[in-house]
């Protein structure tokens, strides 16, 4: 499994690390029952601290994202992937609307709007 961690991203390791692991599971990359790496083993692997990875496995697990076996390790649950879906699509559209307000403020037409996204797409 491979995780990048951005120390000046501004956004807390361990919730990078909990939406990448969402991402891999919403997009099916990681399957149900599927092992994820131990603790120690992703902390190394990331050269960051147990604890970071700790907090973001016990993230995951609370929202039923993974589950945890006593001395065996961590799992791939099986969430309700039709709601994480609509889920990350309510964000981005959280997002999409600040963006509109932005390029609204900046005086942008429309079709202007729409060429920068059509830019920035690819």
């Amino acid at each position: 499994m491979n995780i990048t961690v951005q120390t000046k991203s501004g956004l807390p390791i361990y919730e990078q690390i909990e939406r990448q692991i969402k991402e891999m599971i919403v997009s099916g990359a990681l399957k149900e029952g599927e092992s994820l790496p131990s603790i120690r083993a992703l902390a190394a692997d990331s050269k960051i601290s147990v604890i970071t990875v700790k907090r973001a496995y016990e993230d995951l697990e609370k929202e039923g994202m993974i589950y945890s076996v006593q001395g065996k390790g961590f799992y791939v649950d099986n969430p309700d992937l039709q709601y994480m879906k609509e889920k990350q699509t309510l964000g981005v559209e959280e997002k999409l609307g600040e963006w509109v307000k932005l390029a609204k403020d900046a005086g942008m037409s429309l079709e202007e709007a729409q060429d920068m996204l059509g830019i920035l797409w690819e």
